[in-house]
């Protein structure tokens, strides 16, 4: 077995799909093996590193964005995914977040790598992330634009937070909501989540 590389990362991430709110994907008596509200899963995820590191790579500032259909319950498997990495990035750092990302060298998305059937591949576009008070956005130009922002709440805080164990963000995780105007268009996928389920969270990665 080929050695791993070590690396770490903190920063953060948002996610919206087409289930209704709240995904039984992630919240109910069969959480991954519950069927999509919608019968199928098309999720946007995006991620941002504050601070990152990749064997001697730094990931400082760079962005990360996946598109992800299952045809049915998550844990089933069967899932096509398509990834998108910060034009930013140098060869060198291409590399350490493709290997991240993609599950080879371990971490969270790991977790997901065996349940993906069919790989459409990476692009090197501009990703602009962004956090806005309590709300997050994700920009592709020409790709995508999906904002999740915090569902509704009797909290003073404006937001609700569960501990789900959710792989990417296990400790603590923001329920939310598209926004209106979210959409996904590319590899003949046409995706508008607005007004359904999103997520979103501080992350802390590694191997």
């Amino acid at each position: 077995m080929a050695t791993r590389t070590k690396w770490r990362f903190v920063g953060d991430y948002l996610e919206n799909c087409n289930c209704d709110i709240v995904c039984p994907c992630l919240v109910s008596t069969k959480a991954m093996m519950a069927t999509p509200t919608q019968g199928c899963c098309d999720n946007v995820l995006a991620f941002h590193i504050d601070k990152g590191i990749y064997g001697d790579v730094a990931l400082d500032g760079l962005n990360v964005a996946l598109a992800a259909h299952a045809p049915g319950p998550m844990a089933e498997g069967d899932w096509t995914l398509a990834a998108y990495i910060d034009e930013r990035a140098t060869d060198k750092q291409t590399d350490a977040l493709a290997a991240i990302f993609g599950g080879d060298e371990g971490g969270p998305m790991a977790v997901f790598a065996a349940l993906v059937g069919t790989h459409l591949g990476v692009r090197k576009v501009p990703i602009r992330y962004a956090i806005e008070g309590k709300s997050r956005l994700v920009e592709i130009p020409g790709v995508l634009t999906v904002a999740v922002d915090p569902l509704a709440s009797m909290h003073p805080s404006g937001e609700i937070w569960g501990m789900t164990g959710h792989p990417l963000a296990p400790e603590k995780i923001a329920f939310g909501v598209g926004r209106n105007g979210n959409g996904f268009n590319d590899h003949g996928w046409n995706w508008n989540n607005s007004g359904r389920n999103g997520h979103y969270a501080p992350i802390e990665w590694s191997n």
